[in-house]
Parts: structure tokens; sequence; C-alpha cells
């Protein structure tokens, strides 16, 4: 029996806490409901963890609520994505609760779990049940109920358990979407992940890291060399390149010698590794599309990782060029006022800078800035004031709780899409105040319609549509309006939805996966059919996004 859990028992459930959530991250992706290629939700549960757990193993303490403090802090730094800003929420509110103790009795632990809840639903704004929330919340109900009859912590943490799995099994019948998807809800098989790694870690268990079978460390560094070798303009294929295929049945059977040769056609710096369950490609292309549309035709995509190396190359210039100019006097530029976008795709970003941002944080779908990185910018900028637009609906937690630990003032204006993010920043003005700068913001969400078109990961049905693996989906704000195995119907369908007599502007941002032929044919499409509307495009460059579109 376990009566009591020290820090180092505490460390070790933490441990296997991360350990278990990390072997389970890519399950928990592929419960998200939308087929877009972007499933993240366990991924940033994973880094989350993952960040916390690295601060606990090297600052290990007897003491539980030294330890915990550890633990909350590498959390709430490394919080990605609202999942992952909702788990540092749930653990900051039990580290709080056992911040004064050496150790904690079951009575104490239960409670504990009960606190984290109370902070979590105090961080979100609109509390959906279904989720993460519910499950967090009945396994810390059930432990306050079972602390009175017992002593031994495993015990409780067993019924803990339990609790958490019924509740995450009910999950689809608090939310609709789920039932109808025929999924759990993604947040809350990541939380049962967590504690029942925290069971193992109790018991004086540990869970083995199941790593993949691939030699995954063969594959090139992130970071490509370019010093004195090329030019910018010189570099064919600009897009770095990575996916993994998880196999899947009535799907193209694998042979590796056709597939390396039918790869080999997108660019080069190919590699190849494969097992029987999953195959890992990284190649340098012009066109991550079409590698990801291959990969599809094997398995359903796990991990998709797409990175400019164009850009990479600009900015090693620039910071060379910064060296020969300011060797010894190289210091951050103060700002006094920041603006901070987030951004994907290069154009996007150069659209962004030419309209006023003075920072730019590279994310988005594919990758969810942490706090860290945002309040890094923050603090680096050395600015007195700053504005953050997330740009994505996921990113929002992070940014507000980033802007509530810098020093500087900062507010946060909840931009959820790319295109709302230009309406934004359009009506930002220098000589004005933060608080003005907001209102004009926000208000101006309110005169935008946001769309978007990219391809589907799996089969499904979502909101009365059927969809089909590799189709096109136009997206009304982050809802599936309309779904098609050829890309002009499906961008001519979300038009459609998003267009009326009413409409005054359509901004198109182009991205690079999308077909010139295509775009020329929907431009004269939309002459045709709304005349009184006028277009606006740019070549934004994102990946994973055919177009973004936004209707004034």
């Amino acid at each position: 029996m376990i009566s009591k859990i020290n820090g180092k028992l505490f460390a070790d459930m933490i441990i296997q806490g991360a350990q278990n959530l990390s072997n389970n991250a890519d399950l928990v992706d592929s419960l998200n409901v939308y087929p877009v290629p972007d499933g993240d939700t366990g991924t940033n549960m994973n880094l989350t963890i993952t960040s916390g757990r690295e601060e606990v193993e090297t600052n290990l303490s007897q003491n539980i609520g030294e330890l915990g403090k550890t633990f909350s802090k590498g959390l709430l730094m490394g919080a990605r994505g609202n999942s992952g800003v909702i788990l540092s929420q749930l653990f900051r509110g039990f580290c709080k609760n056992i911040e004064t103790e050496t150790e904690i009795d079951v009575q104490q632990f239960a409670e504990s779990f009960q606190a984290g809840v109370e902070t979590a639903y105090k961080a979100v704004m609109k509390p959906v049940e279904g989720t993460i929330l519910t499950v967090a919340k009945d396994a810390a109900n059930a432990a306050i109920d079972k602390a009175s009859q017992v002593k031994d912590c495993v015990e409780l943490m067993e019924h803990v358990i339990q609790v958490a799995s019924d509740s995450l099994d009910n999950t689809p019948n608090l939310l609709a979407v789920l039932k109808e998807v025929g999924v759990v809800d993604s947040g809350g098989k990541g939380l049962l992940c967590v504690y029942e790694g925290f069971l193992k870690g109790l018991k004086g268990e540990k869970i083995e890291a199941q790593t993949p079978k691939l030699d995954t460390d063969s594959f090139v560094n992130d970071d490509h060399d370019f010093h004195g070798v090329i030019n910018t303009e010189d570099i064919v294929y600009g897009y770095c390149t990575e996916m993994m295929v998880r196999f899947g049945k009535n799907k193209k059977p694998f042979d590796e010698q056709e597939f390396r040769n039918d790869m080999s056609q997108f660019g080069d710096s190919l590699l190849v590794i494969n097992d029987d369950e999953i195959v890992k490609v990284h190649v340098h292309t012009e066109h991550p599309g079409n590698v990801f549309n291959y990969g599809q035709k094997y398995g359903e995509l796990i991990k998709l990782k797409v990175e400019n190396m164009r850009e990479q190359h600009r900015e090693v210039i620039r910071k060379e060029q910064d060296g020969q100019l300011h060797q010894k006097h190289a210091e951050p530029q103060t700002v006094e006022s920041a603006v901070i976008t987030i951004s994907m795709g290069e154009g996007i970003s150069e659209l962004f800078t030419s309209m006023g941002a003075t920072h730019i944080i590279s994310g988005g779908q594919t990758m969810n800035p942490s706090t860290e990185d945002i309040v890094n910018v923050i603090e680096q900028s050395q600015c007195k004031r700053a504005i953050i637009l997330p740009n994505n609906k996921n990113i929002l937690m992070a940014s507000e709780q980033a802007a509530s630990i810098v020093e500087a003032e900062t507010v946060v204006i909840p931009t959820k899409s790319i295109p709302q993010g230009i309406t934004a920043l359009f009506q930002y003005d220098e000589g004005s105040s933060l608080e003005e700068n907001k209102n004009h913001m926000e208000t101006a969400l309110d005169t935008v319609q946001s769309g978007s078109v990219t391809f589907a990961v799996r089969d499904t049905k979502i909101d009365g549509i059927e969809i089909k693996t590799d189709e096109y989906m136009g997206l009304a704000e982050d809802k599936i309006v309309t779904s098609d195995a050829d890309q002009l119907s499906a961008v001519q369908g979300l038009l459609n939805k998003l267009l009326d007599e009413d409409s005054e502007i359509l901004t198109m941002i182009i991205g690079e996966e999308a077909d010139q032929e295509i775009t020329n044919q929907l431009l004269t499409w939309i002459e045709a059919k709304y005349p009184d509307v006028e277009v606006e495009e740019h070549e934004g460059g994102q990946p994973i996004y055919q177009y973004f579109f936004a209707v004034e």
C-alpha cells in the first residue's frame, strides 16, 4: 500500500504519464473530428507534457510541493494548442494545491484533482461538455468520493482511471459531432493516457518508449547547411517535406522500390524508411501537396512537416550580413509597440510585415507555437506594449497564456484564421492606444467571413456531408460546407456559401499547392457569376491549404 506521495514518487508518475502519452500520441491525433491533414491534439498534448517532464527530470526534489512548481512551470511554458493549454491548467491547479506540502495523502491527492478541474474550467471562456474537461471533472469527482473510503493512493488512482475511461466512452453522448463521426474526445483520451501512466509510476513500473522500428536518426537534420554553397534563387526544390504513412486496408499495396521510384519524381534528397506498418519519407520538393497526395494512396497520413528552405537560406544570409555589420554591437532592437502575428507561408508573412507586423512567428495548422515561443518574442522585442494575432483558434489560448505572463502590457485579438488576421491588422494604427487598437481590430472581425480549401485525409461524415479520402473540402470559418473530388467544384461550392448580393470584396490567398489553371478558371467563374465582387489576389505560399478566402 502507498499511503503517501513525495516528490520522488510524483516525478516517477509524471515521467510514466508523459511516456504513455508519447507512445499514444498518434492514436490521440487520429481521433480528431475533422479529416483535415493537421490532426494535432495528441501532438500538442505530448509536446506540452514532455516540456513538463524535461523540467522535472532536471530539477528533481523529494519535496512534492517544489516538484509540483517545477512541473507546472514546464507545462505552462511548453503548452501548445488548446488541448495542451487545458492540460497545463489542469496540472497547474493540481500543483497549486500541493505547493506547501512535502508529501500528500489520499485525501490531498483527490483534492488536487479537484483543484485542477476548477482551474481548467476557469481558463476556458466557454467550457464544452463532452471534452477533456468533462473527463477530468468526472474523474476528480470520483476521486473525492473514493478518498473517504480508502487509504491507498494506488487504489484511488485505479478508481480515477476507471471513471475517466467510462467518462471518455460517454463523450459521444454529450457532443453530437463525436457521435456523428464515430470517435471519442481526443483530448479526453490524451488525459486518460496520462492517468494510466501515473498509475504505472505509483506502482514502480516503467513504460518503455515505443520507439519506431524506423531508423529516423538517419533523416536529414532540420537545420539545412546553406553557408557559402548556393544562392537563394538556385534552390530548385524549396520545401523540406516529411511525412509518415500508416498502411491501410483496401489501399495500394506497398512496394518499396516502386514507392521510391515514384517518390523520386517529386524532388531530390529523398530518404525512405519503412517497416510492416509505416513508411517515413523525407524529400526536398517544389510541391509538398503532391507528396502528401501520393502518400495517401498507401494509407493514412499520421505526421506531416513542411519547411521553406528558401526562407531559411534568406535568414542565414540576413544573420550573416547582420554579423558583418554589427559584429561587436549586435543587440536586440527595442520596439516600443510590438505587433506579433502567427503566419504560415512566405507570401502571407511578407503581407503581414508590409501591413505593420513587427514580428512573425511561423506556425499554424501543422505546428502550433508554444506559450514560451510567444513569450520569448515579446521579451526579446523589449517592447512596452504588444498585440498578438494568433490567426488560429488552436493558438488562441496559448496566446492568452503568454499575455498573462509577460511584463509588457499585452492584448490578444481573437483572430481564428489568416484572413481574419489580415482584416484585423488592416485596422492597426501605430498612433492609437493599445485599447483603441484592440477595439478597432476586434470590431473589424465582424465584417469578414473566412473560408479555406484543403484535402481530406480519411473517409467520414460530418454535419451531414459525406467526405471521401483525398477529396477537396471547403471550410467556412471552421465548418466543412462542401466536399468534392474536383478541386474547382469544391472551391466554387465554398464560394457559393460565402458570397451573396451584399458581398463587395473577395480576398483570395493562393497556396503553394494551388494549380494555376484552376485559379484562372476560378477567376473567370467569379467574374461571370459575381460581377459586382472585387477580387484581390495574393500569393500566400501556405502549405496544406490551396486557398484562403476573406469576404467583406
